[in-house]
């Protein structure tokens, strides 16, 4: 089978809605700032609930690719889409969106932008996508090492993205490497 074009980007969408579930599990505190400068109430545990959905959504989408699950991989997508949209809509003085459970970046246009392409991706997936990732792999060049690598790629340049340590890499080079 031919995968589509989309399957990278979908893939990687795909494992980065997982990391940042598992991240926001393992430290709420930043998104649970950003939800209250939004004035959404938010608690700890309620961050936790909703990292666990993220989690489970990315698990699904690779267990059980297909219509049901990329469109709620493009839902949630579109959720985070409002919310860095309204948050630079409204000017709401956030360090980080909490994308990662710890802070990284504050929401930028291009983090909005990278968000509703993951929306379409999501979209084109549930529309067209194969049913089993197995069979996606298997029918690639290599047993499909090529999509597999392209996948890391397009990973690390959405996580840059979204988190944009240059910033930080930045401070730590003027600042020298002891934080002092």
């Amino acid at each position: 089978m031919t995968a589509p074009a989309i399957t990278a980007p979908y893939l990687a969408e795909v494992v980065l809605l997982g990391t940042a579930g598992l991240a926001k599990i393992a430290r709420p505190d930043t998104t649970v700032r950003a939800l209250h400068v939004a004035r959404i109430p938010a608690s700890r545990n309620a961050v936790r609930a909703g990292a666990a959905c993220e989690l489970a959504v990315a698990l699904a989408a690779l267990a059980l690719p297909g219509a049901m699950t990329g469109a709620i991989v493009a839902l949630s997508y579109a959720a985070f889409t409002v919310f860095v949209a309204g948050a630079l809509r409204r000017r709401w003085p956030l360090s980080s969106c909490g994308c990662f459970g710890k802070p990284d970046s504050p929401p930028t246009i291009t983090h909005a932008a990278l968000n509703a392409g993951a929306v379409l991706c999501g979209v084109w997936w549930s529309a067209s996508g194969p049913r089993s990732l197995a069979s996606v792999f298997s029918g690639q060049p290599w047993q499909g090492v090529p999509l597999a690598l392209v996948t890391v790629v397009v990973i690390l340049l959405a996580y840059v993205v979204w988190t944009n340590p240059l910033p930080t890499a930045r401070r730590l080079v003027r600042d020298g490497w002891s934080g002092q």
